[in-house]
């Protein structure tokens, strides 16, 4: 059999973003994943789902694998002849062992790529506002282990030299020898004043940096109880985070925001959320389902004719309609004489990209909005396709009976409560692990609610943010006491209320 290839990829220091475009390709294609601790593993959602996925993660303390096991993992994967994709923390070649693992599969003759990563050397003091060189301040920095205790054997650090060599010192895993780095760069000529900076999980949301010199960082380390991981930065420079610093002071720093909504959705509410600094937690207690049954579906699509105007109210909506069109063997011509209309800029956004550009998007993104503004387009004796949520409410149909016309709603999906959320749900809640709910429609508070059943009370002392004033008023009926309302009915509206939120507490 052939032998596969391996691939070494760095995926960067924590925050999903910063892996390279070449080590998302090579995750795309890869049969097998081998992966580290510190990865956020919303890159493995990147990956073919019937990839097969190895935790192979370290901490001082506990090794799922040793290196060796790990090395003989990739050998024998290869071997078989799969593309393997080795994804570790930072860069391969950086404190990563990467250099061993290439060694090996050299050395069973294996064919491998090395895809370099984003440092956490750099990236973490980056996030910190801390440039690990500047201009007239610092113009050498050196990269050392903080994991091998100083006074360990050969290879070692030589302290006496490398104390003074350079200007900014950066330590990799050095936390639990936080003490010991220090008083050995104090005994070979630091000055006790020298700025020193520690970062705990860096480029995460809860990143958390403390600041002070030499003389008493480990104190103050101690007192704060700041645990590993942690990136150490000694130098001039660290006195610029002051200035400098950009992620984490943004408006929803240091904030869990609970994404409830189904899990094929939530990345663009999370990504939102977490490019003002806030840390999402996603927990999908709907699921977006197939019906059991197109008969009726498939009757309307097929008498479009029959109709003036075609209405999305949802993104959802949009995509199942164009999925049971396209089964049809139909497309976007089947829509010729049809005038249509979307509730709000996501469902336009939406039909865009199936081809079509809606005539009509009310100024207020809600069913009372849509039928406010159909009063000036003289739709008496018209007929209006629905294609809706089975669970769908009868404001649209009875607004547009108001106005002469009639409505004939149609499913194209269903929503279902996803089952595994109950005791997630529970444990998060209970914990005062989470700032705000965010809730996205009316399905979402109700299966929520009905995932803690009794245990409601757990949403007591916590935020409520809804998009708009029929989830609202769901999650009032339901007992709920809603903080935060989305003026503009969208997910970037929900955002920017809940920034305006904790804005005004500050």
């Amino acid at each position: 059999m052939k032998a596969g290839k391996v691939y070494l990829v760095g995926a960067g220091p924590g925050d999903p973003g910063l892996i390279t475009q070449k080590g998302l390709e090579c995750l795309a294609q890869a049969d097998v994943i081998v992966y580290d601790r510190l990865l956020d593993e919303r890159l493995l959602d990147t990956a073919s789902p019937k990839a097969e996925k190895i935790y192979v993660g370290k901490t001082t303390s506990e090794h799922t694998r040793e290196q060796v096991e790990i090395n003989q993992i990739l050998v024998a994967k290869a071997k078989e002849g799969k593309t393997v994709v080795r994804l570790k923390g930072g860069d391969p070649f950086v404190l990563g062992r990467g250099g061993e693992e290439a060694e090996i599969l050299a050395d069973n003759h294996i064919p491998f790529e090395i895809v370099p990563g984003v440092s956490s050397a750099i990236a973490v003091p980056a996030y910190a506002g801390i440039p690990v060189t500047q201009r007239g301040l610092a113009s050498s920095f050196a990269v050392i282990t903080g994991h091998e205790a100083p006074g360990k054997g050969s290879p070692g650090i030589n302290w006496e030299k490398l104390a003074t060599a350079v200007d900014t010192l950066v330590f990799l895993m050095g936390r639990q020898n936080l003490p010991k780095i220090v008083a050995k760069l104090l005994e070979y000529g630091r000055p006790s004043d020298t700025p020193i900076a520690v970062i705990a999980d860096g480029t995460h949301p809860q990143q958390q940096t403390l600041v002070g010199t030499l003389k008493d960082i480990a104190r103050t380390v101690k007192e704060h109880r700041l645990g590993p991981p942690a990136v150490i930065v000694v130098g001039e420079v660290v006195r610029l985070r002051d200035k400098l610093r950009w992620f984490d002071n943004r408006p929803l720093s240091g904030k869990r925001i609970l994404v409830t909504r189904a899990r094929h959705q939530a990345s663009a509410l999370s990504r939102l959320l977490a490019e003002r600094g806030a840390q999402p937690v996603e927990l999908p207690v709907i699921n977006i389902q197939r019906l059991p049954n197109y008969g009726e579906l498939d009757q309307a699509i097929l008498n479009l004719a029959q109709y003036q105007w075609l209405i999305f109210t949802s993104v959802n909506g949009v995509d199942a309609f164009f999925a049971r069109l396209h089964s049809l063997k139909l497309d976007s011509r089947a829509f010729h004489g049809l005038k249509v209309g979307a509730i709000g800029p996501a469902t336009t956004k939406a039909l865009e990209q199936k081809g079509i550009t809606p005539d009509y998007c009310p100024a207020v993104y809600t069913s009372e909005g849509l039928i406010a503004g159909l009063r000036s387009w003289n739709i008496h004796g018209q007929r209006f396709l629905l294609p809706r949520a089975a669970i769908a409410d009868k404001k649209l149909t009875r607004g547009l009976a108001q106005l002469g016309a009639e409505g004939h709603e149609v499913a194209v999906y269903k929503t279902a409560p996803m089952t595994n959320a109950a005791s997630r749900a529970r444990k998060l809640l209970s914990s005062g692990e989470i700032d705000v709910v965010t809730f996205t429609s009316s399905s979402t508070v109700s299966n929520l609610v009905a995932a803690l059943k009794k245990e409601k009370v757990a949403l007591d002392n916590i935020r409520i943010a809804c998009i708009g004033p029929k989830t609202t008023d769901t999650a009032t009926r339901a007992g709920l006491k809603v903080d935060i309302v989305a003026h503009e009915h969208t997910i970037p509206g929900l955002v920017a209320a809940i920034e305006e939120y904790f804005g005004k507490e500050t």
